[in-house]
């Protein structure tokens, strides 16, 4: 297959990419204090150096106190940690890279420190879970709405290239989407996706406002979440345009579509996957993701399961058809820095496995 589609410069607003590769998004736990170091700065720019065409960085935490569960994992909030993210964002561009950080609130997600009261719709971490803490009141919906809103203004004052709101796997804004962890009855709930999406909405609206009509917003959205692989959000083409139609008129640019594996079709009847329902629904440009370039998933790999370099034809051949705009590319890239300049000059036989090391360093 030609690599031509991969290689296509993508305009978008004020976004101008070289070529369709995106790093996504992979916590990495190296900040400690939530404050990135001098070593993170260096873990971006050699991606950059090496003609990703945009890095979304690791989620990094908004201001509300329980927005993270790991103490190091970065915080988007704060004098020392905005310095911090400002020099990140000067190495990439030195490099003449592009950049976009994920705005993060794990809301009742568990992880090794849980930083502060836990936001949570409805005080539960899963479906059918027992309540472990109460669910959000309206003036701590209204206050997280306003940290992203912050957060995204930040972002862009820093420099950033556009910006990332995480929205998938199960965490905050994903709890109040999902049926099983938003059983609320209000005007944050309801029994259809279309009235779930209000949350995320409002952060999207309170994000636009922040940044102005021409800067990217990004938004990463996923069916399955973390406590639940078979979750789904949408069962159905009509239920995901209710999904996703109110975030784009609320100021959504790009759909992140994230799935375990990119080449598995989103509903019966079609060869589409997630990204390519969610252009041809809203006609927004979509990002694919999920165990591209890689043998396994990216679940397995938790396991210390290891994977193979894979042929990417397949993925071609959808870009080519402009099934999706841009390509997520995580673990490869985690692993290999030099992954997107391997892939274009045809050196496959460089290629590098993924081994779960890879995880507990910033190669």
């Amino acid at each position: 297959m030609s690599l031509d589609a991969l290689f296509k410069p993508f305009e978008f607003k004020s976004l101008k990419l070289p070529n369709r590769v995106v790093m996504a998004p992979m916590t990495r736990s190296f900040s400690p204090g939530g404050v990135a170091t001098d070593e993170v700065a260096a873990y971006y720019r050699r991606r950059a150096e090496n003609q990703v065409g945009l890095i979304v960085t690791e989620g990094t935490g908004v201001a509300r106190p329980a927005s993270l569960n790991d103490a190091n994992v970065p915080r988007f909030h704060g004098e020392k940690e905005l310095a911090a993210w400002k020099k990140v964002v000067d190495e990439v561009h030195a490099a003449g890279g592009l950049i976009a950080p994920q705005l993060w609130h794990v809301g009742s997600a568990k992880g090794p420190a849980q930083l502060g009261k836990v936001d949570s719709p409805s005080g539960i971490s899963k479906a059918g879970g027992e309540p472990f803490t109460e669910p959000m009141t309206d003036a701590d919906i209204a206050d997280t709405i306003a940290a992203f809103g912050q957060a995204a203004g930040d972002a862009k004052r820093l420099g950033f290239d556009a910006v990332e709101l995480h929205g998938a796997h199960g965490y905050l804004i994903d709890q109040f989407f999902w049926a099983g962890t938003n059983i609320r009855t209000d005007k944050w709930g309801g029994p259809t996706i279309g009235e779930r999406a209000r949350f995320a909405a409002e952060i999207l609206k309170a994000v636009r406002a922040a940044v102005g009509p021409d800067y990217p917003v990004i938004i990463r959205l996923s069916q399955w979440k973390q406590q639940d692989y078979t979750a789904r959000n949408a069962s159905t083409p009509r239920e995901l345009e209710a999904w996703l139609q109110p975030l784009a008129d609320a100021g959504a640019d790009i759909f992140h579509c994230s799935q375990r594996r990119f080449w598995e079709p989103e509903f019966e009847g079609s060869d589409l996957n997630f990204a390519g329902w969610a252009k041809k629904l809203t006609g927004a440009p979509t990002i694919t993701v999920g165990s591209v370039g890689l043998s396994g998933e990216f679940i397995a790999a938790f396991g210390g399961e290891g994977s193979q370099p894979a042929s990417i034809d397949g993925l071609l051949e959808r870009l080519e058809r402009g099934e999706f705009d841009l390509v997520g590319v995580g673990r490869a890239l985690l692993q290999d820095p030099e992954w997107v300049v391997k892939i274009r000059e045809g050196r496959n036989d460089e290629l590098k496995n993924f081994e779960r090391a890879a995880l507990g360093a910033l190669y």
